[in-house]
């Protein structure tokens, strides 16, 4: 019987172009025309086309598969860039290999850096919130585009990262419009890079407004780790801090159960938006980071790279999103 599957052939009949026009606008060619690109991909649509990956491995020799390495992704942060970068992938027209390298390190970044390579992935998008998974990763050459969703620049790999630094410094400024000169500080793990950002960008915004820094309170990730660090807080101040929504959880709870009204007494800023945050009580008050907008740009910046093209992006500017654990301070 004859094949009834829609081909390449029969994708440019009915679009009215080439066969090689349609082989064009598959691979993302630069010199078709936007209104002949959109035409072939509704025919595409229409008919149900789909392409073989093997035939496209022989022709272009790519696999059209990005490995996406993790560090820690049972955090919301790593958790929510891979959702990003998968997203991403696949409306370029890119499956996604993963692996994940744990707090434990029962897979070393080598190991799985390796697994990824054997899978025949075309670039390596790498979520590496630790200052020692990077360390670790520069000694797993892979010979591939690789990209770290990091802070700062890089001289071995493309970097690209929501700025978190400008991120604190949103919060704190906040916190400083409304009143607020003691600001405390609970900070995640010292050994995490977007934790460091964070602290800095706290240190640098009360700096500049000629206020006290003090030491701040390192603590995990966890409402578990941000209810002890409440328990202990120098209750002169009048607003905390934290580094991320789950510390603030926890801090927001330490502070109910010491007597201390959130935002009356004392307000709470935490930084992520995670999902929940709006249904906390208080609602959180916190720092939306655009996970969308980084899966975007670390999947163009690796196909770019494919194609030998250097592509620059600044860092993505978080978001203050104003809610209800912060007011003026009122505290007798």
């Amino acid at each position: 019987m004859p094949d009834a599957r829609p081909n390449i052939r029969s994708v440019a009949e009915a679009a009215g172009v080439s066969h090689q026009t349609v082989s064009r606008v598959l691979n993302g060619h630069p010199s078709i025309r936007p209104e002949t690109r959109a035409r072939v991909l509704e025919v595409i649509e229409s008919v149900g086309y789909r392409r073989s990956g093997a035939a496209v491995a022989l022709a272009t020799r790519r696999t059209r598969r990005l490995g996406v390495l993790v560090d820690s992704a049972f955090e919301y942060g790593p958790n929510a860039t891979l959702h990003a970068v998968e997203q991403a992938a696949r409306a370029a027209g890119y499956g996604v290999v993963a692996a994940e390298v744990d707090e434990q390190r029962s897979v070393s970044a080598h190991d799985a850096v390796e697994h990824l390579i054997g899978q025949g992935v075309d670039a390596l998008c790498v979520v590496a919130p630790r200052s020692t998974s990077v360390d670790l990763l520069r000694e797993a050459a892979t010979g591939l585009p690789t990209l770290v969703v990091k802070p700062g620049g890089d001289d071995t790999f493309l970097t690209l990262s929501v700025d978190q630094r400008r991120g604190a410094e949103l919060a704190v400024q906040h916190l400083i419009d409304l009143g607020h000169r003691d600001i405390l500080h609970v900070a995640g793990p010292a050994d995490w890079l977007d934790a460091r950002e964070r602290e800095r960008g706290w240190r640098d915004r009360l700096a500049a407004a000629g206020l006290a820094v003090r030491e701040p309170l390192v603590a995990g990730w966890t409402a578990d780790d941000g209810y002890a660090a409440a328990r202990s807080l120098d209750l002169d101040a009048t607003a905390v801090f934290a580094a991320n929504d789950r510390l603030a959880l926890g801090v927001v709870h330490g502070l109910a159960d010491a007597g201390i009204r959130v935002p009356d007494q004392v307000s709470v800023i935490g930084f992520d938006d995670v999902p929940d945050a709006r249904h906390f009580l208080p609602p959180l008050t916190t720092v939306r980071q655009d996970f969308g907008a980084l899966g975007t740009r670390a999947v163009a910046t690796l196909l770019a790279a494919l194609e030998g093209a250097a592509v620059q992006h600044e860092p993505i500017v978080p978001e203050l999103v104003v809610r209800s654990t912060t007011a003026r301070p009122q505290r007798s």
